[in-house]
C-alpha cells in the first residue's frame, strides 16, 4: 500500500476545490522537500500517451522529490489507467501522485483503485446544499482567523451567491479588512445587493457585447480594489480564448477541451460566445488587449483610464451584442 502523503485522490469536479487541493498538496511538498526548485508536471489524462505517462511515473536517478498532476483522470484510457494504478501501488521514492477524478466517467474504477492503494482522499465534489455551503462559509471564516455567527454567514451566502471561489474570497476580504472583526454591519457595507465582482465578470459582459454592463461592472471591481493587471488579464484570456475556440471549427466539447487546454465546462462557455464573434472582430480585439497589458504594466500614465477604453473598445466590436 502506498503512502498516503505521496498518493492524492481528488474527488469531484468543483474545480475551485480541485484548484486549491493541487496547489495546498504541491505547498505541502515544497515545504518538506530538500530541492530548492520543485518540478510539478501537469498532464491531462485524456490528453497524454502511455510512454510519456510511464517516464513521468518511472522513478528517477537519485529519487529527486517531484510531484505529478493527472488531471480529468475520468476521462483516461485503458494503457494509463494501467499505468497509473500500478504506480500508485508502489510509488517510486520521491514522487508525489495526485490524480484528479470526477468520480465518474470511462475509467471510473481507476477511483476504487486508488483507494484501495491507501489513497488520502480530497473531496471535491460540488456543494449544492444550502446548509454544505453555509459550513463551507464558516470553515472559511475559521481559516481566516474569523470568529463568524450563524447570522454573518447567512448574510454572506445571501449577498454572494452560490460561487465558491467568490466566497472564498468575500471571506478573505472582509477578514483582512475588518481585523478579523467580521458582522452582518460589516457584510452589508461590503455586499448587500451587489456580489463580488470580478475580472471575469467584466469580461464576460465585455465579450458578450454588453458595453454598459462591462464598464458598471469594471467601476464596482475597481471600487473593491480588483488590481488592474488582473483585470487586463482576465479580458486578455477572455478574447483569447474566444480566438481559440474560433480556431478549431465544429468539435465536441471534450475533444476541444483536450485541443485547447480547457475544462469541457470553459469549452461549453466559450463556444457560446464565440458564435457572436467574426475573424476580423477577434483580430482586432487581440490588438486591444495586447495594448491594454502593456499599459497597465506602467506604459500608461491612466491604467483606469486604459481600462474603461479597453472594456469599451472589446464589447463595442462584438458584432452580435446582447442587451
Amino acid at each position: 500500500m502506498a503512502d498516503s502523503s505521496a498518493l492524492h485522490l481528488l474527488l469531484g469536479d468543483e474545480e475551485f476545490l480541485v484548484e486549491r487541493a493541487v496547489s495546498d498538496i504541491i505547498g505541502e511538498v515544497r515545504e518538506s522537500s530538500a530541492a530548492s526548485d520543485l518540478p510539478v508536471n501537469r498532464v491531462r489524462a485524456g490528453d497524454v500517451g502511455a510512454a510519456e505517462l510511464a517516464e513521468l511515473l518511472s522513478p528517477s536517478l537519485f529519487a529527486d522529490d517531484r510531484v505529478v498532476v493527472i488531471e480529468s483522470a475520468a476521462e483516461a484510457g485503458k494503457d494509463p489507467v494501467a499505468l497509473i494504478g500500478a504506480a500508485a501501488a508502489d510509488l517510486p521514492e520521491g514522487i508525489t501522485l495526485v490524480v484528479a477524478h470526477s468520480d465518474g466517467g470511462r475509467a471510473k474504477a481507476l477511483a476504487t483503485t486508488l483507494r484501495s492503494a491507501g489513497a488520502q482522499v480530497h473531496d471535491c465534489s460540488p456543494i449544492t446544499r444550502a446548509s454544505d455551503r453555509m459550513e463551507f462559509v464558516r470553515n472559511e471564516f475559521r481559516t481566516n482567523g474569523v470568529r463568524a455567527d450563524r447570522s454573518v454567514v447567512a448574510a454572506l451566502t445571501d449577498a454572494v451567491g452560490s460561487g465558491l471561489r467568490e466566497l472564498a474570497a468575500a471571506c478573505s476580504q472582509l477578514a483582512a479588512d475588518t481585523g478579523g472583526k467580521v458582522d452582518v454591519a460589516a457584510v452589508h457595507r461590503y455586499y448587500l445587493g451587489r456580489p463580488e465582482v470580478t475580472g471575469f465578470e467584466v469580461a464576460d459582459k465585455a465579450v458578450a457585447g454588453d458595453r454598459a454592463g462591462a464598464l458598471e461592472s469594471l467601476a464596482w471591481a475597481r471600487h473593491h480594489g480588483v488590481a488592474h493587471v488582473l483585470l487586463a488579464d482576465a479580458l486578455a484570456e477572455a478574447v483569447h480564448a474566444i480566438a481559440r475556440v474560433r480556431g478549431i471549427g465544429s468539435m465536441n466539447e471534450n475533444a476541444a477541451a483536450a485541443r485547447v487546454g480547457m475544462p469541457p465546462w470553459r469549452v461549453r462557455k466559450v463556444q457560446g460566445q464565440a458564435r457572436a464573434w467574426d475573424s476580423e472582430s477577434v483580430a482586432r480585439a487581440l490588438v486591444v488587449v495586447s495594448r491594454l497589458n502593456g499599459d497597465v504594466k506602467g506604459q500608461a500614465a491612466d491604467p483606469d483610464f486604459s481600462l474603461q477604453e479597453a472594456v469599451g473598445a472589446v464589447a463595442s466590436l462584438c458584432p452580435a451584442p446582447r442587451g
